[in-house]
């Protein structure tokens, strides 16, 4: 048995439908399974409530042979040791008794801008809480995301501007949700490794705002230019959107650090490179929903 939390999430659901293709048995931590896929419910096991609860956790992790572990942090979180390790701690116990867990997490570890990469700083805290439980952990450490650039979707098809705070010449790594959910699927189904290890997923092409916005703008057949948002204004923004300052601050924090570097320390190898371009993520994600 596998356990998927957060499977409504577009990780976590694709991760569940990976599993469900190749057969492998799956149980799901859900706060409200009718946000499941569509078929989903049907052909796996549900443990309704939050995966941060230690009575939820003990009662979905019992007898599993792999958990997947994400934490999706809190928008109004006081502070991000609330928000990732905060969530986590009571359910340590619960996450030693098994025998393998993959979890979602950033890169950045031995950075000089780590310690001051807000969000992905949290998050390798968290790593090191479940680590160093002794349970067998393999951490998927992974740059941003492409499909983060479906939160561009409005400004992209009616102003024609993709916006945010990356600086617009920087050629930095993005990875596919998709290949993500792969990746983990793999790990998840092998019961052959051991220890600790950070497990880097890249996409296969480093580019710049400036190219990803020409991409866009080929694939969308209409003209897509990137404008890069100042720090400040990106951190008004999410508190208008309802973050808290914690939140908002771990974002912009997060955003600076890759400015200065923090998802470029790690050379690309064929083991770390997963196949979605962002073109074809383009085509076969953001095109469809800019058609819609």
């Amino acid at each position: 048995m596998i356990v998927v939390t957060a499977p409504t999430g577009n990780i976590g659901g694709r991760l569940v439908q990976d599993l469900l293709d190749v057969g492998a048995p799956v149980r799901v931590v859900a706060r409200d399974p009718a946000r499941l896929a569509p078929g989903v419910v049907e052909k796996v096991e549900v443990v309704r409530g939050s995966h941060g609860d230690p009575a939820v956790a003990a009662e979905a992790f019992a007898g599993a042979a792999a958990v997947f572990w994400l934490v999706l942090a809190d928008p109004l979180s006081t502070s991000l040791d609330e928000a990732y390790s905060g969530f986590t701690r009571p359910v340590l116990d619960a996450l030693a008794a098994v025998p393998r867990v993959v979890g979602i997490s950033a890169l950045g570890r031995g950075t000089p801008f780590a310690g001051q990469a807000g969000h992905v700083t949290a998050t390798l805290a968290m790593d090191d809480l479940v680590a160093a439980t002794g349970v067998p952990y393999r951490a998927l450490t992974m740059p941003s995301f492409m499909d983060n650039v479906l939160w561009q979707l409005a400004p992209i098809t009616r102003q024609g501007v993709l916006y945010g705070p990356t600086a617009p010449d920087l050629s930095a790594p993005t990875v596919a949700a998709r290949d993500i959910a792969a990746t983990a699927a793999r790990l998840l189904r092998d019961d052959t490794w051991t220890g600790f290890e950070e497990v880097p997923v890249l996409g296969p092409e480093d580019l710049t705002q400036n190219e990803m916005a020409a991409v866009i703008a080929d694939v969308l057949g209409r003209p897509v230019r990137y404008q890069q948002v100042p720090g400040e204004a990106y951190k008004e923004d999410m508190l208008r959107a309802g973050r808290s300052e914690a939140i908002a601050q771990g974002l912009l924090d997060m955003a600076v650090a890759k400015n200065e570097g923090l998802d470029n320390g790690v050379a690309r190898t064929p083991e770390w490179s997963t196949p979605t371009t962002f073109r074809q993520w383009c085509l076969d994600v953001l095109k469809p929903a800019a058609d819609a």
